[in-house]
């Protein structure tokens, strides 16, 4: 499996995870006739599993750069009928409280779109041949050698060498853990309670936004929207002090992660709010429990050993925040293939050296580490204030709620980032050191 010196001329490159990062960067690099993929993911079976997820307009333009327009139309995704990206209600009143504006996005198709993950996943994987996906294949050791590349040892006791690794592999990622054993992530105080069932149970409900809608209140929020395919999704959760015992072993601790979970969590919590809402809550079949958990720190570096780099969650896991996630990742996978690309030209008769190989690497860590980095600190700072309140036992007004909603989320630098300016940025200046 993916040995090396086979062929002088194509760069071997093993990704480890199926999820929206790996599917992304596997397609991409694909395009590349010198780059031969192999993907490993440790699941036995490649299944629509998982919760919703969000795609900002910057994700949703990358996939189109890549040719991806099935998989981000109508059939796979839901819009809302409004272009507007964000709706925000208040939680006693129902009514309409802030919004937030696209600023430089006029393509229908690149309106935030809301999708189940495994919708999403299956019409990636349409994309790429079944016989370079390597199942029960789970990570358990990688090391870097100068001249023959990266080793890789699964628990089953196989084994695979590449000239490049990319570590694909989400927030417990096993490829982070063999370069940084160390590394510790954190419960954030938030635990998700999230359902995804048939749109037909909210029919009898009165006042049910078409948009996807987001419910904010004092002390948490609730989110809303109909997916693709006829489904419809709700979440819910609560905020707690990640410090308190008590907190950990009934949230953080109560159950593993995706694992389903009991319907009364989410029906009591919003047993006040307003009926729409109550009646969400009401009509959820079951949910299943995500705590949350983000990068404590930001990794130093996404590079190791010249040969292996993380991309996604794996590289920079955010807990969430601001439903950014799955289009960071689409990104980190677009411009490790742009800068792949600038060192590796389709042209080249021979494929990159070690040297060429590092260069290509820091390009993209300086093109997408910055952006995460940024992120993460305003995670970390958000974080830190819920815990302070928590702590202090104050409760935000309903003043206060009305105006933060009306400034809205202020996260246009995230959503329509543009990774092919950044990446001709970080070009640019590269070469200048050069």
């Amino acid at each position: 499996m993916g040995s090396l010196g086979i062929e002088t001329s194509r760069l071997h490159v093993a990704i480890v995870g199926t999820g929206i990062a790996g599917l992304t960067v596997a397609i991409a690099l694909r395009k590349h006739p010198h780059i031969h993929v192999e993907l490993y993911e440790k699941a036995t079976e490649l299944r629509e599993i998982g919760a919703s997820i969000t795609l900002g307009p910057n994700g949703l333009r990358t996939l189109q750069r890549l040719g991806l327009e099935d998989c981000i139309s109508d059939q796979v995704g839901y819009r809302g009928p409004n272009p507007i990206s964000r709706f925000y209600r208040h939680w006693k009143t129902n009514e309409i409280i802030g919004e937030d504006f696209y600023e430089d996005v006029s393509e229908p198709l690149h309106y935030t779109a809301r999708f189940h993950r495994g919708h999403l996943q299956q019409a990636l994987l349409k994309h790429i041949p079944s016989e370079i996906i390597h199942l029960k294949k789970k990570l358990v050791s990688a090391s870097v050698d100068p001249r023959d590349g990266v080793q890789m040892r699964f628990q089953d006791g196989s084994t695979a060498t590449a000239d490049l690794l990319i570590g694909a592999d989400g927030i417990r990622s096993g490829v982070r853990t063999a370069f940084v054993p160390d590394f510790e992530l954190e419960w954030s105080g938030h635990t998700a309670f999230r359902g995804i069932f048939n749109a037909s149970l909210v029919d009898s409900i009165q006042g049910v936004p078409l948009d996807s809608t987001h419910w904010w209140g004092p002390e948490t929020n609730f989110f809303a929207t109909r997916l693709a395919q006829n489904l419809f999704t709700v979440q819910g959760g609560i905020y707690a002090d990640p410090q308190d015992p008590v907190a950990i072993a009934k949230f953080r601790d109560g159950g593993r992660w995706d694992q389903e979970a009991n319907i009364n969590l989410l029906r009591e919590k919003y047993v006040d709010w307003n009926p729409v809402v109550k009646a969400l809550a009401n009509v959820t079949p079951d949910i299943r429990y995500y705590p949350n958990y983000f990068c404590g720190s930001s990794l130093p570096t996404w590079i190791f050993g010249d040969r292996v780099t993380l991309i996604g969650d794996a590289a920079h896991a955010h807990g969430g925040a601001f439903a950014t996630g799955g289009s960071l990742a689409i990104d980190d996978a677009y411009a490790l293939y742009l800068a792949l690309t600038s060192v590796f030209p389709e042209t080249a008769s021979q494929k990159p050296s070690s040297g060429q190989i590092l260069r290509a690497l820091k390009l993209y860590e300086d093109t997408r580490r910055p952006h995460a980095v940024r992120l993460l600190k305003v995670v970390h700072a958000n974080n830190e204030m819920k815990t302070k309140k928590i702590l202090a036992e104050t409760q935000e007004t309903d003043e206060e709620l009305r105006a933060r909603a009306k400034r809205g989320s202020g996260t246009t630098w995230l959503h329509e980032h543009d990774v092919v300016k950044s990446f001709e940025e970080a070009l640019a200046a590269s070469s200048k050191r050069i």
